[in-house]
């Protein structure tokens, strides 16, 4: 049965806070459906991907009020609603459904992630030292973060209280306030010792925050352990498939470039146009892409315009596509091209990189269900699915994670291993 509900906005995140528990020998399932059947699901672990990031803010409430309710039914004893680590999506609405469905007094927020250098201090969220608005989130060309301090941001979609609170310590009395009650960390100490508080007095049965905080939850929850499995053995070819706009991620492909990386950026037409990838000219352009992974080790394929994206938004403009019709069809682009190679003889290990890129990639695979196994790095998950019938494997990350070298870093970690 299942132990734990978390409820993610999209699926790079539902991986990053699932395989918390599945590196610890949990059993864990990251599926893409919100009328998951949850008495068919055997895995103590459940991370449901409601795709909710992108929507507007009343359907987003209104996936996550649902889906609370009908965990609620079926017996679940925890549920966590993942947010995005650096604000971003329907943060106030999602957390106002999950409070409001669950008929409890109040819902603890803990949105700090310290691995990734993401912390909240005095409620103003930090990323990397500075506050997350000035930092590349806050320019973010498709869902920029407007608030650093975390209560205004949630004020901004939902009608209930919410106020901030310092991390709790051992001996500390736990705020006795209703609504929504934000808490400072600045390392996963804060984390572990105000979920130990929290759970002392009411016993945790809703909270949330982002894989950070989920981190320390399968300790505070008592969540035993079965069998870890070891790293499967994979392909030292490695491709990566970028749908991402982060400037952190910008910075991981040309270091990869300079280390020998072969790099091929998307051009307008083929990120744009419907059917490309069917027509002739898009048949002819696999056949050189199957080439050229089969010439080179080493792989990128990307979507951004060499010296900024202005040419694709000038392409979009004379089609008439507004920036969330862009967002949807670069995405659908690259998973039309990876559904194209996927049975390649010339495909190695695949990295997907960006929620969007990974759940249309999958999707066009027919994948809806991922198992995380481990992280290769903090942020990058390693993860199996059914592909007919055989097991095989995908590394995913969000845009906004990891250093400058990490790409050339896991090439050098698939090749020892």
């Amino acid at each position: 049965m299942i132990l734990l509900l978390i409820i993610a906005d999209d699926f790079t995140g539902a991986l990053d806070t699932g395989v918390q528990f599945a590196a610890r020998g949990i059993r864990t399932r990251v599926v893409v459906e919100p009328d998951v059947d949850f008495t068919a699901c055997e895995a103590k672990v459940l991370v449901v991907d409601t795709e909710t990031r992108h929507l507007p803010a009343a359907e987003a409430y209104d996936a996550v009020f649902r889906l609370t309710q009908r965990a609620r039914c079926a017996g679940v004893s925890y549920i966590y609603k993942k947010t995005d680590s650096a604000l971003r999506g329907n943060i106030g609405a999602e957390l106002a459904a999950l409070l409001k469905a669950s008929s409890c007094r109040y819902l603890p927020f803990l949105p700090a992630f310290p691995q990734m250098g993401r912390i909240t201090r005095g409620g103003v969220h930090y990323v990397d030292g500075v506050p997350v608005t000035e930092s590349p989130f806050g320019i973010d060309p498709f869902d920029p973060v407007k608030h650093s301090v975390v209560t205004d941001l949630i004020a901004q979609q939902c009608d209930l209280a919410v106020r901030s609170f310092p991390a709790l310590a051992a001996g500390d009395s736990v705020p006795q306030d209703e609504g929504i009650l934000v808490f400072d960390a600045a390392d996963d100490g804060d984390l572990y010792s105000t979920g130990r508080q929290l759970l002392g007095q009411d016993g945790l049965h809703i909270m949330a925050g982002c894989a950070g905080f989920g981190a320390v939850l399968p300790e505070l929850l008592g969540i035993a352990a079965e069998t870890t499995r070891p790293l499967p053995e994979l392909d030292p070819r490695l491709l990566v498939v970028c749908g991402s706009v982060n400037p952190i991620t910008l910075a991981q492909l040309d270091r990869a470039e300079s280390a020998g990386f072969t790099r091929l950026r998307l051009t307008p037409r083929q990120k744009l146009e419907p059917g490309y990838w069917k027509s002739d000219e898009g048949r002819t352009e696999l056949t050189r892409i199957e080439a050229m992974l089969a010439a080179s080790p080493h792989c990128i394929i990307e979507t951004n315009d060499l010296g900024g994206n202005q040419p694709t938004a000038d392409y979009a403009a004379r089609l008439g596509i507004d920036r969330e019709a862009l967002r949807v069809r670069i995405a659908g682009s690259l998973g039309h091209l990876v559904s194209a190679i996927f049975t390649s003889p010339s495909l190695g290990t695949l990295l997907l990189t960006g929620g969007d890129t990974l759940l249309q990639c999958m999707s066009s695979v027919g994948v809806r269900e991922l198992e995380p196994l481990c992280e290769l790095e903090n942020g990058v998950v390693l993860a199996g699915f059914i592909y007919n019938g055989c097991t095989r494997h995908v590394i995913t990350k969000s845009g906004g994670f990891g250093q400058e070298s990490l790409l050339t870093d896991l090439a050098a970690r698939i090749a020892r291993h």
